[in-house]
């Protein structure tokens, strides 16, 4: 299903609105001044439960109300009335500011009312936090679950409308399957996306974020992890191998040995009469069959 106003429609927009929001600081200006950026008191306003962003950080918190004492908020907030309501607003971009301007001591602050349904403001918090590089990994991949269950966005339109590939929505979402323990880290930035979606093919993610982060290992390193626990996993469940007049040569159990270094999955290599032969590669999650596909293109 599609959202009742076609996506194609809503993002060239959208698009005209952002780029009179979030880009320079001169279009800002004239986009301001058209829309009536104004002062109100900081009490007006009222955080997005929407909002993607949940972690906001003590300490970053504490150097922007410094750096807001020191210059004032430089760029207004956005914001919508809130209907029904007198002297009440929503933010849609801009809570970041909206708390460590409380720190500072404000008693207003600048912003931009914007009219908007709850479909726009998401897009809108979504899309600057992605913008400014705002927003956790796992708060991206939310944001965009929730337009999805909201608002019935495909992947391939919340691409669109976001202004990523398909690849990367489809990537950040698989993240939300990730057990708790792995998480947290990911969350704390003690691991990264790339390690995250690497452990996405493993049957015991949080031990190996855990390993991870004691050993320091790079994306490459964890890759090569959960390639040795993969095949020592396999070695295990073949049991001794039986000597006899088919067993494979020599050459052929090396390749083997290689692919599944390189996969992390049991491979199986068949000669067949002639130089005809098989290649079986055995996948026990999705995950793992994405992973080898990627791996085939090249990604």
């Amino acid at each position: 299903m599609k959202p009742s106003k076609s996506v194609e429609d809503a993002a060239p927009r959208l698009g005209r609105g952002l780029a009179a929001l979030l880009s320079g600081a001169e279009t800002l200006a004239a986009a301001t001044r058209a829309r009536g950026q104004h002062k109100i008191p900081i009490e007006f306003l009222r955080p997005n439960p929407r909002n993607p962003r949940r972690n906001f950080g003590e300490e970053s918190l504490d150097e922007l109300a410094a750096s807001i004492k020191e210059k004032g908020i430089i760029q207004p907030l956005l914001a919508r009335p809130l209907a029904g309501i007198a002297d009440a607003y929503e933010i849609i971009a801009g809570e970041r500011r909206w708390r460590a301007a409380q720190r500072a001591g404000l008693h207003e602050v600048p912003i931009v009312s914007f009219e908007a349904d709850d479909r726009q403001a998401l897009e809108l918090a979504i899309i600057e936090n992605v913008q400014r590089a705002d927003l956790d990994p796992l708060e991206e991949a939310a944001g965009y679950e929730r337009l999805g269950d909201e608002f019935l966005y495909t992947q391939a339109d919340l691409a669109k409308v976001i202004g990523k590939s398909r690849s990367h929505v489809s990537n950040s979402l698989r993240l939300l399957k990730l057990p708790e323990g792995a998480k947290s880290l990911l969350r704390e930035g003690k691991i990264s996306a790339g390690h995250a979606r690497v452990l996405l093919i493993s049957s015991e993610p949080d031990a190996f974020a855990e390993k991870i982060v004691a050993q320091n290992l790079s994306v490459r390193d964890t890759e090569k992890l959960l390639e040795g626990a993969s095949e020592s996993s396999s070695a295990k469940g073949q049991g001794p191998r039986k000597r006899g007049a088919g067993e494979k040569d020599a050459d052929t159990r090396a390749m083997e040995k290689k692919l599944m270094e390189q996969l992390g999955m049991n491979v199986t290599i068949r000669h067949r009469e002639g130089e005809a032969g098989d290649v079986v590669v055995r996948y026990k999650t999705l995950d793992q069959l994405e992973f080898l596909c990627r791996r085939l293109q090249g990604d």
